[in-house]
């Protein structure tokens, strides 16, 4: 195993750096109990790269980022005024993010929904709905399906104005990534749940073909089909009745999101975004550009997607978890972040960096 990574570190827009900031105080703190190193290569990325270098994924980051064994990244987004002095297809989405994912064909995304016992509290759900916590893995596709598809505006006979944007997959796309969805399951309950629209959309009917045809391939897991209505009802219902779920794309996009609100905040949903060559790790939430360098932010995102690149794209599954389990000594201890303070006081509100320095400490066992 190696002893030393590089990794492209891209902080982003709004709050970004803020968080950056910190899981990089993690990531360094991780290095050091674990006796491995990090070369950190930062790079403009975003709409503050687009104002400071004419492009939201410049030349230079596109370098360093091929040359990274992993990419740390900050959230990216401007407010809507100042998306609107940037180019339609140079905005921090469509001229940085989706053309991160296409050089990458990072196709599988995982999204941990996660919320141990002592941190049920910050869940908007009854304590008896989440009682003994919540622990869910989405898989999401990342890279076909709507948001990839053809896309086409204009004005049709009668001058009316239209879109027209195409929802695709072929089966090789659903192949890969329910073949890493059913591996998933094998490491933990050995369920999946899988996530679908098969009684409207014809790609859900290819979707859960192709689900019938690899599920032999995996008889240790059960499947369950699930229609995504359904499955977002029953994740504010029963949370604790899911384990792993697979879906594609937009789903992913709503249902992960959703997944923040069981949990209390998105500001505790990091995520994984994982190719054949390279991954990048980011948090779920936006880059809040209405709270950005007021020091409130929440970076246990930032700091969990550190986690799980020290597991996914490293193997240091012992340095992934001493993390976790530092961010939960930090809440256990009484502490919390503005986004989830209560109005009854009764955790400590601590700011953005307070929170990691916390977490480094408890890394280093300090």
């Amino acid at each position: 195993m190696k002893t030393a990574y590089t990794i492209a570190v891209l902080e982003g827009d709004g709050i970004g750096p803020e968080v950056t900031k910190e899981a990089v105080k993690v990531l360094q703190a991780a290095g050091e109990r674990h006796n491995v190193l990090f070369d950190l290569q930062y790079a403009p990325f975003g709409g503050r790269a687009y104002f400071d270098h004419g492009a939201s994924f410049p030349e230079e980051t596109k370098a360093i980022c091929d040359n990274a064994d992993a990419i740390l990244k900050g959230p990216i987004g401007l407010s809507h005024e100042e998306s609107k002095t940037i180019p339609v297809n140079e905005q921090p989405e469509r001229g940085a993010l989706l053309p991160l994912r296409r050089r990458y064909m990072t196709y599988a995304n995982f999204r941990p929904v996660y919320l141990p016992p002592e941190l049920a509290h910050f869940s908007p759900l009854k304590p008896r709905v989440v009682e003994g916590g919540i622990d869910i893995m989405m898989v999401r596709e990342l890279v076909g399906g709507l948001y990839f598809g053809s896309k086409e505006e204009g004005k049709d006979a009668n001058g009316r104005r239209f879109v027209k944007e195409t929802l695709e997959y072929d089966e090789e796309q659903i192949r890969r990534i329910l073949h890493v969805a059913f591996a998933e399951a094998q490491k933990r309950k050995k369920v999946l749940h899988n996530i679908h629209k098969s009684n409207v959309l014809m790609s859900s009917v290819l979707w859960n073909a192709i689900v019938e045809e690899i599920a032999p391939e995996y008889p240790d897991v059960e499947v369950k089909h699930v229609i995504v209505d359904a499955a977002a009802t029953l994740l504010c219902l029963k949370p604790r009745d899911f384990d792993v779920m697979v879906m594609e794309n937009m789903f992913g996009d709503i249902l992960s999101d959703l997944g923040g609100g069981l949990l209390g905040s998105l500001g505790l949903m990091p995520s994984a975004c994982i190719g054949e060559k390279k991954a990048y790790y980011e948090p779920s939430h936006g880059s809040a550009p209405d709270i950005a360098g007021r020091g409130i932010a929440n970076p246990y995102s930032m700091i969990g997607s550190v986690a799980l690149m020290l597991e996914k794209s490293f193997g240091l599954d012992e340095a992934a978890a001493t993390i976790w389990t530092a961010m939960r000594e930090v809440f256990g201890a009484g502490y919390t972040t503005a986004d989830l303070g209560s109005p009854e006081g009764e955790h400590e509100v601590i700011e953005t960096s307070a929170f990691g320095d916390r977490v480094a400490a408890a890394v280093r066992g300090s």
